[in-house]
């Protein structure tokens, strides 16, 4: 029996050795602070790096920006009639991605991803990122080609492009531990953003996209790392696509606000922590509960069941609408399937319950909860 428990459900790391332990902060990084030491530090030390990203981000800038980087504040404009939607998220080495799997790219498009897909579910416009970083001296450093933190960049400020996302501002640091704190605010029509609470019995219950790909993803990154050849390891041609749901997922904007628009979703959110355990948050939100129809989950290419319902990290919108609402069977080119509908809260009965062709049974929530 495997003792070593390197995967937390939703793909949040929680690594427990034999003896349940977390590691602490030096052994997490030393497997690629090791491969950097003795390098020269970016010349000007955190001032360079600050206008290096100053620079970088003036290419981002949108007209929702009228002063980003460069002041004690950012100045943000607000169209009239609009709410502001505002969410955080940290992305840590060592619980969110390790530096000897995740290349750095990818972990500064999933630090973003994090907070666009939260704005998704609200139907929300992106308008502005801001960007806290806490790094170790080594992952500012190269001997040749660039530096861990530039291709860091590389990684959040093209999903930036990609989604009209201005870097407003920030902070950097110095630290043992790699941390990157996302602040994302959007903008939403005042009183028409989605929200978890407005699901009612009678609803049918959808999910864009497909389930389980950030799973299967992870754990062939898993296996490559532990082939030892690299560190982080490179990633071959052949699995790029495999590994694409993991390593980049693609937040859903438009579809969050295609939604929106339309006025069509009674409820909605993302799927961060696994959709049995996010299903469980809209439910409770809501005052209701819920029936999945296994056999209608559309499943990622090699994704189990267990994958799909507990994995986490697709960052797909989970979302409920009317039962006479006419939805289309894609938006903006991603696929929409019914998984379920909405029933009535009720003493006795469980808040999810599973539907097989066989049997129906509980849905305990087992995706990813911190502390847990």
């Amino acid at each position: 029996m495997q003792t070593n428990k390197e995967l937390g459900a939703g793909g949040n790391f929680l690594r427990q050795e034999r003896n349940g332990k977390i590691p602490d902060a030096g052994r997490l990084r030393m497997s690629y602070a090791h491969k950097v030491s003795k390098k020269q530090s970016i010349a000007g030390g955190e001032r360079a790096l600050l206008r290096q990203i100053r620079l970088r981000a003036a290419g981002t800038a949108r007209g929702g920006l009228r002063l980003g980087i460069g002041d004690d504040c950012a100045l943000l404009v607000a169209r009239a009639g609009e709410d502001l939607a505002v969410t955080t998220d940290f992305s840590i080495a060592g619980r969110h991605f390790r530096l000897d799997w995740h290349p750095a790219e990818a972990v500064g498009h999933r630090a973003l991803a994090r907070g666009l897909s939260d704005l998704a579910a609200m139907g929300a416009r992106p308008v502005a990122a801001f960007l806290s970083l806490a790094l170790p001296r080594e992952l500012t450093t190269a001997q040749r080609g660039k530096t861990w933190v530039e291709r860091f960049l590389d990684g959040l400020l093209a999903l930036a492009e990609a989604q009209k996302t201005p870097l407003a501002g920030g902070d950097l640091a110095e630290s043992p531990l790699a941390v990157a704190d996302i602040v994302l605010v959007g903008a939403v029509p005042q009183g028409q953003a989605l929200l978890r609470s407005g699901a009612r019995a009678g609803d049918f219950l959808y999910v864009t996209g497909s389930l389980g790909g950030a799973a299967v993803g992870l754990e062939r990154l898993r296996k490559l790392a532990h082939a030892g050849r690299s560190t982080p390891p490179r990633i071959p041609k052949n699995m790029e696509a495999q590994l694409a749901a993991h390593l980049y997922p693609q937040p859903r904007i438009k579809q969050g606000i295609w939604l929106r628009q339309h006025g069509l979703a009674s409820a909605a959110l993302d799927l961060s922590d696994g959709l049995s355990t996010d299903l469980a948050h809209l439910c409770a939100e809501s005052g209701v509960a819920a029936e999945v129809e296994a056999t209608r989950l559309p499943l990622a290419a090699n994704a189990t069941l267990a994958q799909a319902l507990d994995g986490g990290e697709d960052y797909e919108l989970l979302f409920t609408a009317p039962a006479a609402a006419r939805l289309p069977r894609s938006i903006a080119g991603v696929r929409i399937t019914r998984i379920g509908r909405i029933v009535k809260a009720r003493r006795g009965r469980a808040a999810i319950t599973l539907l097989t062709n066989e049997s129906s049974q509980p849905l305990e929530p087992k995706g990813w909860e911190h502390f847990s």
